[in-house]
């Protein structure tokens, strides 16, 4: 692998591309051209296929074929055949699966280039008259939640005639029909230019899980088809295809009628059906052929728990929704359609976003780090609610979503939402407030679907409660949206509230000290007992972000309240729990009373904690260097929140962190948990006890862990602490895991698939751009953390563009909606500053500029300062 973004050889192995929407579900681009992984039908589906879909190309001189491929590349994985098939003709001991066309014609060179959202694979062959290339996208347009929610794949296949002679070329688009046995049947259609290819059912009911429909289009000037292949037994069908798609000339159509039903031969499960489009290249020319394959499965339910039914009813719902995407397309055709028309415009937006962010003077690890994360958003682990709420899972199994709800613990570490889709991310914080909170204020971290069902009676999560209250300070800050901030104010005042209120079980902090002092839930799905800085950094967080939007509502005595309890806690935090080395925990592990003290009917802690072999509290740190112990700083960093640890002590625990949980290779490490990282492989650990410190004989859950969520954290608050070379070995160290040959690049695995908590990485561009934002007051600046010129990718509420800055001058540019401002935060003294070619006037306050009349800048124009 020459390039990090460019995968070749056995490094295309392990890749699946996510193509498609905002909670659309989507298809995977294998790292050799296969469409796999078709997870369209409101659930995970790994490992999947949908029939023999795929693309192929044929080539053809005076009424001769010359030459017909797959659009693929070598199959990689075992020629054995996959465990787990039931049929007596496929699986292990029978080769690999017919439907990896493994069997078929095919390229024998490829290279696959991965700029999310963008992916380009391109083939060629000795044998081959020309050379071809797939494109693939999904439209991908930060600010624009709804054209980047399009249950839709989109496919630009290139291809060049390099002989010294014309050719005419087909490019074919062939689709199953996933219905199979169940009612299925294909309808072709022509709407003006286009052609589409559906594949429908009328065996299942319009409003059951399963019923839906696909279908594949193009705008190809020149289309030939075949409705349906050969229906026949044993290998029949591909066998006729091939023997059809050799034939020179324009595809002969076949047609069923709907009374002649399909029927499975074993061999072959589904129809299918494919559209050519036929192109004649004169030497040295070239021609893009446009498809789309686009579904509509637009009943959802809660299909993973066994009681969703009866939960809803005694709610007065039942256990049904509408995806989104269903509320604004009728069906497959629809969208396709507008997926065409649209091309153009969803295409050039998407390319500009792709192109503006990789134009950002990052470490080339930081830009694929951002980048690939940002896939989960086209992933299964993401759903868009009727009414448009966003909702995600943690991550994806094989076939069922893992880990419910939004869980507020897990999302409190993904950045990317919160500033490229501003709404869809308060969508979630409104949802939590509405729906999750209990009538003490305890905040129950997993949304129940359908939306209304009553929360779950499991205890609160204090990092999931208080990161709450922070997320929801830097939405109000990323959109200046008052309105909002204050229909949430008084749930959000009650969660602060809980943590001191007598009807808090878990008794975090009855005495207002400003330490989470009970038994506190937390991300790693236990509870720690005691004073952690952990724990207390969220609070202390919350507290001062309370604090701040307590006083612009007008709650100044609550405010002030706030802010006491802050200061308290503050300086006991940085006085008691820092060692010298690293802030940790203080608690007596021996203190069996301790968990006594917190036993209630039902729910022992001092059964459930306590080793009695041992004679020790269970699942704490301890003397243990955590990974997360200062992890509150890093989102007060990134929101303009300012200090909540000692800065210096905050250095040295990262200092401390990379000393002690970085790992360069795990060979000689024991870990008894998940394996995320192996062999020689290099990660940074959860937590780590160095050897003049006593370990807990049953310490911390997931401690030998590597999960990248926590490693992107703690390795961009290294950065901002100055320590820059050991926070970018911590994440090289992460896509060094994920490099297309172990790992697919475009799914970070933790607790499954498309894990949500990865998304951490998008706060490195904001941390390297030193990009800080208050739309309240209408305020942005940048501090890049490099010297000289540099330009930067950002993304607000309302649009997003880029910033550009040299010795003398700093641009700042909207390349998409508009920004209201009424001050620049910049260093030196400003001459002059131009909104394209008409002066603003402005004055110096402090280390900003304030204009003396509010401006906007709309999409396409700069502010220009000039600096002495």
């Amino acid at each position: 692998m020459t390039n990090v973004l460019l995968y070749t050889g056995e490094h295309t192995s392990e890749i699946s591309f996510p193509l498609g929407g905002i909670g659309t579900g989507c298809i995977g681009l294998a790292g050799n051209g296969r469409l796999i992984d078709w997870e369209i039908f409101n659930k995970p589906n790994k490992g999947s296929v949908n029939g023999f879909s795929h693309f192929a190309i044929r080539a053809e001189r005076d009424g001769e074929v010359i030459d017909a491929r797959v659009l693929n590349s070598e199959l990689s994985g075992s020629y054995v055949g996959a465990l787990g098939r039931k049929w007596f003709y496929e699986g292990f001991g029978w080769g690999p699966q017919r439907e990896t066309l493994a069997g078929m014609p095919h390229f024998s060179q490829h290279e696959f280039t991965g700029e999310f959202p963008f992916a380009q694979i391109s083939f060629s062959d000795p044998k081959f008259p020309g050379s071809v290339a797939l494109l693939a996208f999904n439209p991908f347009i930060p600010t624009n939640e709804d054209d980047s929610a399009l249950p839709a794949a989109f496919f630009e296949i290139r291809v060049t005639n390099t002989t010294d002679q014309p050719l005419t070329y087909a490019v074919v688009g062939v689709l199953a029909n996933p219905f199979g046995v169940n009612g299925g049947y294909n309808e072709l259609a022509k709407a003006g230019d286009l052609h589409l290819l559906s594949m429908r059912t009328d065996q299942i009911a319009p409003d059951a899980f399963e019923y839906g429909d696909l279908t594949i289009a193009t705008d190809a000037e020149q289309c030939s088809y075949q409705e349906y292949w050969y229906r026949g037994a044993w290998t029949d069908a591909l066998e006729i295809y091939w023997r059809d798609l050799l034939k020179p000339g324009p595809l002969s159509n076949r047609h069923y009628p709907r009374s002649e039903r399909f029927k499975s031969s074993g061999w072959h499960d589904h129809d299918n059906g494919h559209i050519a489009a036929h192109v004649t290249l004169k030497p040295g020319e070239a021609r893009t052929i446009r498809y789309v394959i686009a579904w509509n499965f637009p009943n959802n339910k809660n299909y993973w728990k066994p009681d969703a039914d009866s939960q809803a009813e005694r709610a007065g719902l039942r256990n049904a929704w509408k995806n989104h995407y269903a509320t604004r397309w009728s069906d497959s055709t629809a969208t396709s359609r507008y997926a065409l028309d649209e091309w153009d415009r969803l295409y050039e937006a998407t390319r500009l976003f792709k192109e503006t962010l990789f134009a950002s003077d990052l470490p080339r690890v930081a830009l694929d780090a951002i980048s690939s994360t940002l896939s989960v958003l086209k992933s299964p682990t993401v759903l868009r609610l009727e009414d448009g709420t966003f909702y995600g899972w943690e991550g994806v199994g094989e076939s069922a979503g893992c880990c419910e709800g939004s869980c507020t613990h897990v999302w409190n570490y993904a950045q990317a939402v919160a500033f490229l889709f501003p709404r869809l991310e308060r969508s979630m914080r409104t949802a939590n407030y509405r729906y999750n909170v209990d009538p003490d204020g305890g905040s129950h971290f997993r949304i129940q679907l359908p939306l209304g069902v009553r929360y779950n009676d499991f205890r609160p999560c204090a990092d999931g409660q208080f990161g709450d209250v922070l997320k929801t300070y830097r939405d109000w800050k990323i959109s200046g949206d008052d309105a909002w901030l204050k229909s949430l104010w008084p749930t959000i005042k009650k969660t602060i509230q809980y943590a001191w209120s007598p009807r808090n079980p878990d008794r975090w902090d009855p005495d207002k000290t400003g330490v989470l002092w009970g038994r506190q839930h937390h991300t790693l799905d236990m509870e720690l007992f005691g004073a952690n800085a952990w724990l207390t950094g969220f609070y202390l967080g919350a507290l001062k972000a309370g604090a701040e939007m307590a006083a612009h509502l007008g709650e100044s005595d609550f405010s002030q309240e706030l802010l006491a309890m802050f200061d308290r806690g503050k300086h006991w935090v940085d006085e008691h729990l820092f060692n010298g080395d690293y802030y940790g925990q203080q608690v007596d592990l021996r203190d069996h009373d301790l968990l006594r003290s917190f036993d209630r009917d039902g729910d022992q802690a001092s059964i459930t904690y306590w080793s009695e072999e041992h004679g020790e509290i269970k699942y704490q740190i301890g003397e243990g260097c955590e990974i997360d112990m200062v992890v509150a700083q890093w989102h007060a960093n990134l929101y303009g929140l300012g200090e909540i640890f000692d800065p210096e002590q905050v250095r040295k625990t990262l200092a401390a962190i990379f000393r002690y949980n970085f790992k360069r290779s795990m060979k000689d490490e024991y870990n008894p948990w998940r394996l995320y990282t192996i062999n020689n492989e290099a990660g940074t650990v959860i937590c780590a006890w160095p050897e003049d410190r006593y370990k807990p004989m049953i310490p911390l859950p997931y401690s030998q862990e590597t999960m990248t969520g926590f490693e992107y954290s703690a390795g961009i608050l290294m950065i901002q602490a100055g320590l820059m070379d050991e926070g970018l070995t911590c994440i090289e160290a992460i896509r060094a895991r994920f490099d297309g040959r172990k790992r697919n690049p475009w799914n970070e695995i933790e607790c499954g698939s498309n894990y949500a908590r990865a998304m951490a990485s998008y706060a490195l561009l904001n941390t390297f751009s030193g990009f800080q934002f208050d739309m309240v007051r209408g305020e942005v600046g940048f501090h890049p953390l490099g010297q000289g010129d540099s330009q930067f990718f950002w993304s607000l509420d309302s649009g997003w563009g880029k910033y550009v800055q040299n010795a003398t001058t700093r641009e700042l540019h909207v390349l998409y909606g508009n920004l209201p401002l009424t001050a620049f935060a910049v260093t030196g003294e400003v001459r002059q500053v131009m909104l394209d070619q008409t002066p603003v006037d402005f004055r110096h306050e402090g280390n900003r500029i304030v204009f003396v009349h509010p401006i906007d800048i709309p999409s396409g124009s700069r502010l220009h300062i000039e600096i002495n």
